[in-house]
């Protein structure tokens, strides 16, 4: 049986831009996808920290340096540019893997310069 785990997070990015006449998707910041792993076309988790609303999409590079948090098509319509959101993809463990495994995480400001990165790890203490 295979279990849906976090593999990386971008905890508290600034929405940059919204796009309503595109066809979907997010746009990240390449140089942010490769310091957690985010994947082009990967399957992300959207969470507004100002609305509460969560969404699925999936991730296209945007330029390197640029520091883009784009929400595009339907999405422009659950974001405000300055919202404050959580990115997350997830990986498909076997339960034996989930104990070794450690998903990568990145906490931005508010302009999405990275303030804290650390590898996850499962401890007792939480």
């Amino acid at each position: 049986m295979l279990l849906q785990i976090l593999k990386a997070k971008l905890h508290m990015a600034a929405v940059t831009e919204t796009e309503l006449h595109y066809h979907g998707s997010v746009t990240i910041d390449r140089d942010l996808m490769d310091e957690i792993g985010f994947l082009p076309y990967e399957k992300v988790m959207i969470s507004n920290c100002e609305s509460g609303i969560r969404a699925e999409s999936y991730i296209i590079p945007g330029a390197r340096g640029s520091k883009v948090i784009k929400m595009n098509g339907a999405l422009a319509h659950l974001a405000s540019v300055h919202d404050r959101v959580i990115l997350m993809t997830f990986a498909s463990l076997e339960p034996e893997e989930v104990e070794s495994f450690e998903p990568q995480v990145a906490i931005l400001d508010e302009h999405n310069n990275i303030i804290d990165r650390f590898s996850g790890q499962v401890t007792d203490e939480g």
